[in-house]
């Protein structure tokens, strides 16, 4: 993390690397069409927190929902365990 925190701030591209944050901001939490194998955990610390109704709205195969007691925006750093359990418990069904 520190290492694409340090990258940003010393090239001076924080500003134009947010840009695509900041254009894109009306349409982050819009419903859309996807027809692919999907999953979602929602974790307590996380931005937004998907609804399941939500998600059924714009994940029209979505294989696996589950809400967690634990993480945040980087799970994958701060709960890797249970990030890794919960990538397989998503897929599983894909095997």
């Amino acid at each position: 993390m520190l290492d694409d925190i340090s990258r940003y701030w010393f090239t001076g591209t924080a500003t134009s690397g947010a840009r695509l944050y900041w254009e894109n901001n009306a349409n982050n939490f819009n419903a859309v069409d996807i027809k692919i194998p999907a999953a979602i955990t929602v974790f307590p610390g996380e931005i937004y927190q998907v609804p399941k109704s939500w998600a059924e709205k714009a994940y029209h195969n979505l294989i696996y929902y589950n809400k967690v007691d634990k993480g945040g925006h980087f799970t994958a750093w701060e709960q890797p365990d249970l990030f890794a359990s919960e990538l397989r418990a998503a897929f599983r069904t894909l095997r």
